[in-house]
């Protein structure tokens, strides 16, 4: 991986994303725009949308948050808003490249029931990475048509389009593997919750027992939830998300390591440090440098 320095934030800007929130690209009409990007796709850069990736031909590795991942025919790729991630360019593999604005996937909350499916890397039982079955292979591939026909000017029908591609999300979420399978329904929603909340609140409170009052259950019970689910305690996945949030802002952002405290709700910058050090193994300024130079 080159130089990650100065990685570029990248909003969704195509035609379709006014009108249905969603677009269907082939990968090789994305390699032929390569030469209009402002950026280099190959190099990380930090999405505020959802990106899905369908390969259908090649093989090849995606970098998403700073870990490689490979993928072959028939995977599935999953990048989530606000990730930082870069394009296997090299190999050029075939298939999809699906793009997905936040508003369209809340529409679907609030028009379509989708109690199990939460679209966040917060998830850690989720790899971000999984190879599809023959049989939904095919269901994708025929949803994604029903998707495309359903975009076009003369069959232009949001709601179908929402029925459409929650479909999609739901066959996936069938055969994605998940540690959270054992879950009853009620404590999956729940565990989902606690994971989108530490995303909204991080930089208020990293301490577990105020998040156990914003879903209004027991310390005690969050934790067990959160063992349960991925074995790892309440503080430990909010302290993940924030070292996460951190390595980003520093190969993202020019902002000093004091600044990057402040923001993230640190008062004590020596603290920061050693929050980070404690780890990582690194200190803020050894991981930036350690970045530039791969």
């Amino acid at each position: 991986m080159k130089s990650i320095k100065n990685v570029p934030n990248v909003e969704f800007r195509a035609p379709n994303i006014q009108k249905s929130g969603v677009e269907i690209l082939d990968l090789d009409t994305f390699y032929k725009k390569l030469s209009q990007c402002k950026f280099d796709p190959s190099k990380p850069h930090r999405i505020n949308y959802f990106c899905f990736i369908y390969i259908t031909e090649g093989e090849g590795g995606h970098f998403i948050d700073f870990q490689y991942h490979t993928f072959q025919k028939g995977s599935f790729i999953f990048v989530n808003k606000n990730q930082v991630h870069a394009f296997d360019l090299d190999s050029r593999p075939q298939g999809k490249m699906i793009n997905v604005t936040e508003a369209f996937f809340d529409s679907i909350l609030t028009n379509i029931r989708l109690p199990l499916f939460t679209p966040t890397h917060l998830v850690s039982s989720y790899q971000p990475v999984f190879t599809l079955s023959d049989s939904l292979t095919e269901t994708c591939d025929a949803l994604l048509l029903e998707i495309g026909r359903a975009q076009t000017p003369a069959n232009s029908d949001p709601l179908l389009i929402q029925l459409l591609f929650s479909s999609l999300l739901v066959a996936l979420a069938r055969e994605r593997k998940s540690n959270t399978e054992h879950l009853s329904e009620i404590q999956t929603m729940r565990f989902n919750q606690f994971l989108l909340s530490i995303e909204e609140k991080f930089t208020q409170t990293r301490d577990a027992s105020a998040y156990a009052e914003m879903l209004h259950i027991s310390y005690k019970s969050l934790n067990q939830l959160c063992k349960l689910a991925c074995e790892q305690t309440a503080k430990q996945l909010i302290d993940a998300h924030t070292i996460l949030e951190i390595k980003r802002r520093l190969i993202i952002d020019s902002s000093q390591v004091q600044e990057i405290a402040y923001e993230l709700g640190f008062d004590d910058v020596p603290y920061f440090v050693k929050f980070f050090k404690r780890h990582t193994l690194l200190t803020p300024s050894q991981f930036k440098e350690y970045s530039k130079a791969k």
